[in-house]
């Protein structure tokens, strides 16, 4: 249904997400048939138009508005809706699906538009990075992000595309020395990856902060202080959480990182290019998200 008083959802599909052979739009449309919603898409392809899809959801002000796409889509509707009265929902299409999985929603299309239909509604923090940047779930420094920048620029997509490029990542990465500090806890160190974590774990499942949650107000930052190939390959084929022996955590509320050379910098799995210094602050009860009733 598509009346004027109808409870508004917005979907925002980014069309070069994932497997782009599938029409999400029908999808969307046969799940809601004969329901009382009113449906609105919002699609963009590789450049979005952030100043067009804001203006858009300022003049229908929908109800729900949801990302059909992976975790860049994700962060993209969240800082669009931050402040407003709309909840997000997360229709997982991209290679990977972090965001997603931290919120155990399927990837199966119509078990995620059951969630996006009947789930509960609760806040979400984020994550403010240099005074401009948002995170919602996980950002780092070091290996995972170089991983990134090769796995976007490579054509091999999914977990072969993962396992291909993490050679040659660990081939080419090194060591960085970082300074980490906070208002409770400063650290110096040689370190392959530095996480600022909203969440809990990455998009292939591996959990690389147990304490993560994303309604508490502070987020955790982790040292990887060591990781080599078949750690990592594990990770991404039978996902567990990492050795604790190897990595150190702590929370924080804010942050400064500093690092001697330029690194490789990701927020939410989009690569941002390289920097040495970054200061990072939580933003609590940043937007309300859909999640799965308890028991689902």
């Amino acid at each position: 249904m598509n009346g004027n008083n109808a409870f508004k959802l917005l979907f925002v599909i980014n069309s070069v997400a994932g497997a782009n052979n599938i029409s999400w739009q029908d999808i969307i449309s046969n799940y809601f048939t004969g329901k009382e919603y009113s449906i609105d898409y919002f699609v963009f392809g590789d450049t979005p138009d952030a100043a067009s899809l804001r203006k858009h959801i300022t003049d229908t002000l929908p109800h729900k508005v949801i990302a059909v796409g992976g975790d860049g889509t994700v962060t993209l509707v969240a800082k669009l809706i931050a402040g407003t009265n709309a909840a997000l929902g997360i229709l997982p299409a991209g290679s990977a699906n972090g965001m997603a999985k931290e919120l155990n929603i399927p990837e199966i299309p119509e078990e995620a538009l059951f969630i996006i239909e009947n789930g509960v509604v609760s806040n979400c923090d984020a994550i403010k990075i240099n005074n401009k940047d948002i995170c919602l779930h996980l950002s780092d420094i070091g290996l995972n992000a170089q991983l990134i920048k090769y796995f976007d620029e490579g054509k091999l997509r999914g977990k072969l595309g993962y396992a291909r490029v993490m050679l040659k990542t660990l081939w080419r990465s090194q060591k960085m020395d970082v300074s980490v500090q906070s208002k409770e806890k400063e650290i110096r160190a040689a370190a392959f990856m530095v996480v600022l974590a909203n969440a809990s774990k990455y998009g292939t499942g591996a959990v690389i902060n147990p304490e993560g949650r994303l309604d508490d107000g502070a987020f955790e930052v982790v040292v990887v202080h060591k990781l080599s190939f078949f750690v990592l390959l594990k990770m991404l084929f039978r996902p567990k959480q990492f050795n604790p022996k190897n990595i150190e955590i702590f929370h924080a509320t804010s942050v400064k990182i500093e690092t001697k050379r330029k690194v490789h910098f990701q927020i939410d799995g989009e690569y941002m290019g390289k920097i040495n210094n970054l200061q990072a602050t939580i933003l609590p009860n940043y937007i309300n998200i859909i999640l799965p009733e308890k028991g689902e």
